[in-house]
C-alpha cells in the first residue's frame, strides 16, 4: 500500500485545520492507491487524499487514512490535438510549478492560472481553483480526462463521453467520490504576457470595468486588488504578445517588489497593524500611495504566479459580474462603519460562464471577491460580515476557501446541486471519502462509515 509515514499529524498552510489520521500513506504507482483506498474500506476507515494543504478548510481533515500523493505525479502522455491543444496526462499529485515547468520544457501552456503555484493539480481543480480572464474559466474547465479510484479501490477512466456524471464530480467535486490518480488536461502552445501594473483611484477602475475596451473584456486577465480604508487599486493587465517582444524586469526591481515589498515589508505592516490597529489605515494609505507601476513580458506562468509568504486567512465569493460594483460598496461601507481594521487587500478577479456542475461560475459571467486578514488578526465578524453581503446577490462560496454556508443553502445556489448529490451517493454508498465538513456542504445522504 505504499510507505507508511511514522507521524500523521498534519496542518494545512493557513493554520486553518488539523488531523491526526490512523494511517497516512505514500503510494508511488496506480497499484499502490488503489491498495491504499481498499484497505482503508475494508477497515471501515474514512480515507481523504493530500494534496498541498492550501485549501483554507478542513475538507481533506480524516481520523482515518491520508493519502498523500507526491510520488504520483509522472509525466504519462502528450498528445497533440487537431485543433492546435495538446493533451497532457499527468500523475495527479504533481505540483502546478512542477507542471508548468513540464509544459514550459516541451513548448505547452496551461490557458489560464491562478497566482500561487504550490497545490497539486488534484487539489486545485478538485476546489474549483481558478484565475482571472472573462472569456476564460477555472482550471477544471481545461480537464478532459480523469483517472478515478473508487470507493471499492477499482480504477475508472472518465471523460466527457466516459462516465460523464462520474466525470462532472472527478474534476470538480471535492475528492467526494474517488482519489484522483491521473488527469489529462488541454493544454495549449506557451506563450508570452506583457504584465503591465498600474496603482489607480478605486472611482476609475469601477467605472472603466465594462464595455468593449473596459478593463474586463478589453484584457486577456484583468484583476486589481483594492486596500480599505482608501480609495486607491493596484490593477493588473496581462495580455499575450508575440515571442519576439522581450521587456525584461531588472532582477532587482523583481526582488524589491516581489519579495521585498510584497513579502518582507507586507509582513511587517501586518505585525505594526496587529499591535497597533489604530495605524491599519494610514499603513494602507502609505502601502497605496507607495505603489509604483511596472511593465515587463515573460512566459505566462511566471507572469500569474507570486510568491506569497505572509500567512492569512482568507474567504472568496463568486458574484454576479453585474453586482460587483453593488458589493464593493456595501463591503466599503461595512468596513468604515464597524470599526474593523482590514490591512490586507481585496482581491477582484473575473471568469466566464461555465457548465461544470459544481463550478462557482456555473451559468453566469463571474466576478470573484476575495477578502483576507492576517493569520495573527480575528477574522469572523469582518468574513461574516461580507457573507451577508454576497447573499443578497446569490454569491457562491470558493470551494477550497472558509464559508460558513451548508447543504440546503448551497442546494439552492446551483442548478445540479441535486446531480451531484446523488451521483456521490452512487459512487461512495459508504461514505469512504467523507468527513463532517463535506457532509455539511454536500448533505450527509448515505450512510457513513464508522
Amino acid at each position: 500500500m505504499g510507505r507508511l509515514s511514522t507521524s500523521g499529524d498534519w496542518q494545512n498552510w493557513a493554520r486553518t485545520a488539523r488531523a491526526t489520521p490512523r494511517r497516512v500513506l505514500h503510494p508511488r504507482d496506480l497499484g499502490e492507491l488503489s491498495s491504499a483506498v481498499r484497505g482503508g474500506a475494508a477497515e471501515g476507515l474514512r480515507v481523504r487524499a493530500l494534496g498541498g494543504g492550501h485549501s483554507f478548510t478542513p475538507v481533506a481533515v480524516t481520523d482515518g487514512v491520508h493519502i498523500r500523493l507526491d510520488s504520483v505525479d509522472a509525466l504519462e502522455r502528450v498528445a497533440p490535438q487537431d485543433d492546435g491543444t495538446t493533451h497532457v496526462t499527468v500523475g495527479a499529485g504533481i505540483r502546478l510549478g512542477a507542471l508548468n515547468t513540464l509544459l514550459a520544457d516541451r513548448g505547452l501552456a496551461m490557458r489560464n492560472l491562478g497566482d500561487i503555484d504550490k497545490q497539486s493539480i488534484a487539489g486545485a481543480i478538485s476546489t474549483g481553483t481558478h484565475g482571472t480572464g472573462a472569456r476564460l474559466g477555472g482550471l477544471a474547465t481545461q480537464v478532459v480526462g480523469a483517472r478515478l479510484v473508487t470507493a471499492t479501490g477499482d480504477v475508472v477512466e472518465t471523460s466527457p463521453t466516459q462516465q460523464p456524471e462520474l466525470f462532472e464530480l472527478a474534476r470538480l467535486g471535492l475528492g467526494s467520490v474517488g482519489v484522483l490518480a491521473a488527469v489529462t488536461l488541454e493544454v495549449v502552445p506557451a506563450y508570452r504576457l506583457e504584465a503591465r501594473e498600474e496603482p489607480w483611484p478605486l472611482e476609475e477602475v469601477l467605472e472603466q470595468l465594462d464595455g468593449p475596451d473596459g478593463l474586463v473584456e478589453g484584457n486577456d486577465h484583468f484583476e486589481f486588488y483594492w486596500f480599505p480604508h482608501t480609495r486607491r487599486a493596484l490593477t493588473k493587465r496581462n495580455n499575450r504578445v508575440p515571442d519576439d517582444v522581450v521587456v525584461p524586469l531588472p532582477r532587482l526591481r523583481a526582488w524589491v517588489d516581489d519579495e521585498l515589498l510584497s513579502n518582507a515589508v507586507f509582513s511587517l505592516a501586518n505585525g505594526v497593524a496587529t499591535l497597533a490597529p489604530s495605524t491599519t489605515a494610514s499603513i494602507n494609505g502609505f502601502a497605496a500611495r507607495a505603489l509604483s507601476s511596472r511593465r515587463y513580458t515573460a512566459p505566462s506562468a511566471e507572469v500569474f504566479v507570486s510568491p506569497r509568504r505572509v500567512r492569512f486567512r482568507e474567504m472568496e465569493y463568486a458574484v454576479p459580474r453585474d453586482e460587483l460594483v453593488h458589493v464593493l460598496t456595501e463591503i466599503d461601507a461595512w468596513i468604515e462603519s464597524s470599526g474593523e481594521r482590514v490591512p490586507f487587500p481585496v482581491e477582484v478577479r473575473f471568469a466566464a460562464a461555465d457548465d461544470l456542475w459544481l463550478s462557482t461560475a456555473h451559468g453566469r459571467e463571474t466576478a470573484y471577491v476575495a477578502v483576507h486578514q492576517y493569520l495573527r488578526l480575528p477574522y469572523a465578524r469582518y468574513f461574516a460580515a461580507v457573507e451577508r453581503i454576497v447573499a443578497q446577490v446569490g454569491g457562491r462560496p470558493h470551494w477550497g476557501k472558509m464559508h460558513w454556508l451548508e447543504a440546503e443553502q448551497l442546494g439552492a445556489l446551483y442548478p445540479r446541486f441535486g446531480d451531484a448529490q446523488r451521483v456521490r451517493a452512487e459512487a461512495d454508498p459508504t461514505g469512504v471519502f467523507s468527513n463532517p465538513y463535506l457532509d455539511r456542504l454536500l448533505g450527509s445522504s448515505h450512510r457513513v462509515a464508522a
